[in-house]
């Protein structure tokens, strides 16, 4: 049975997407203007030199660019599309290679986080002298990506990234973070999860952002129509990374044998806004140690979220998502293993707990290039039975920022994030953070 908090934030969901549908302002929001205003930030490299200046041509280019910019899978904080793009003559193949520059600093008091990213979940419950204040910067989120769009008769629409991070061993290794191609409605390789909708997760200063932020990435095979240009949906294969709670004397984890399986409806009324339910099945294993046995645990979510502009100046987010055994795809629990625990009851034995979580963001523009945002969310953890009292229970996370986009490449901001972390002992903790950050993007 569905809880009661959540099927509120459901019908909420329902009734915001079906209000702002209907009532969709047609003025283009301000969030809009400055996606246009990258776009003419480009910088154009023609290898054969055509003429730039025949509409055909500038429609081209700007469609191409668009698609930078509007992807189904876009995160606020990701890179913008390269400064300098190369463009064969006839308009049909893009390339460019270009990154971001990010640095962040923060503060913590009354309790630091001991993490870079400000989750809930790390809050320490107890009050350590030597951890009550800490500074400390990062580059991470500093990135470097390749990135090929084109068209071809044979193959049609298509499109390779390769995206790497520094963001590995103390903030400074470099590692892979996407790697995928997309031929028509098909995509293969290392991309965000089906189940993840990143345009619907509020912009924050936190690299963490959201503690039910559902944002996993694996090795796909997606197939995702486009239909009549208002209904999307998807159908993916995905590599599991299930997060088991098995200690190896009762009961132990098995090898994964197959694939996640995650799909999503959605209907979206213009460009960048939309309304999504998605899913995920997966098939969680492991060998009970005291009666010799394999069991096959399924293991489940759902969610609906959207991003909209009801008024030019104003954009909303909303997410809200439950299930079963899904737990490590993101949010506070994905730093535990919570897909499968143990039951008290019975020795040896697993099951797939409950967890639920929502996050809500408005976002006001002042102009295209000066916003702020505030953001709520919390993930509620519900397992059966009697838990230590030292169990993560709940977790409460919310934000408020203010961002400037200096010029179309470079951007600072500010936040202060809150959070709490709540144990099934009714013990809880809150801590506080001021961030700042500034990137320049090329």
């Amino acid at each position: 049975m569905l809880p009661r908090s959540f099927v509120k934030i459901l019908a909420a969901a329902v009734v915001y997407a079906v209000a702002f549908t209907l009532h969709a302002t047609a003025r283009q929001s301000l969030a809009d203007d400055h996606v246009d205003s990258l776009m003419l930030s480009h910088k154009i490299v023609s290898l054969d030199g055509p003429d730039a200046y025949s509409d055909s041509y500038v429609d081209s280019v700007k469609g191409l660019i668009e698609n930078f910019y509007y992807d189904q899978f876009r995160h606020f904080q990701d890179p913008d599309a390269p400064y300098f793009l190369f463009l064969s003559k006839d308009a049909q193949l893009a390339m460019g290679i270009g990154g971001c520059v990010r640095m962040r600093g923060y503060f913590d008091w009354g309790g630091a986080i001991p993490a870079g990213g400000f989750a809930p979940y790390l809050i320490p419950m107890h009050s350590d002298p030597t951890h009550i204040k800490h500074f400390d910067t990062t580059p991470a989120g500093t990135c470097l990506f390749f990135r090929v769009i084109g068209r071809n008769k044979m193959l049609g629409n298509y499109q390779l990234y390769i995206e790497a991070n520094f963001n590995g061993y103390q903030s400074r290794d470099f590692r892979l973070k996407k790697a995928y191609a997309v031929i028509n409605d098909f995509t293969i390789g290392y991309a965000n999860s089906t189940f993840s909708d990143p345009a619907a997760t509020p912009p924050t200063v936190d690299a963490q952002g959201p503690n039910n932020k559902i944002a996993p990435t694996a090795v796909l095979v997606r197939w995702m129509p486009v239909v009549r240009d208002r209904w999307v949906f998807a159908l993916s294969a995905e590599t599991p990374s299930p997060q088991i709670d098995a200690d190896n004397e009762l009961s132990a984890k098995c090898d994964n044998w197959l694939p996640d399986w995650a799909a999503f409806a959605q209907f979206q009324w213009a460009q960048g806004q939309h309304v999504r339910l998605s899913g995920v099945v997966r098939t969680l294993s492991y060998r009970n140690l005291m009666t010799e046995r394999n069991h096959n645990m399924a293991g489940w979510g759902v969610q609906i979220s959207s991003v909209a502009h009801p008024l030019p100046c104003l954009t909303t987010y909303i997410n809200a998502s439950y299930g079963r055994g899904y737990q490590s795809l993101g949010g506070d629990l994905l730093i535990g293993n919570y897909d499968l625990v143990a039951d008290q009851a019975e020795p040896g034995r697993l099951y797939a707990p409950r967890s639920y979580g929502w996050n809500i963001g408005l976002q006001y523009n002042f102009t295209h290039g000066v916003f702020a945002s505030v953001t709520a969310s919390q993930t509620r953890y519900c397992p059966k039975g009697a838990v230590p009292s030292d169990v993560y229970r709940r977790g409460q996370f919310y934000a408020v920022n203010l961002f400037w986009n200096m010029t179309p490449r470079m951007q600072i901001g500010a936040e202060f994030d809150l959070g709490c972390r709540q144990n099934f002992s009714g013990e809880s903790r809150w801590a506080r953070r001021l961030g700042a950050m500034v990137q320049f993007s090329f």
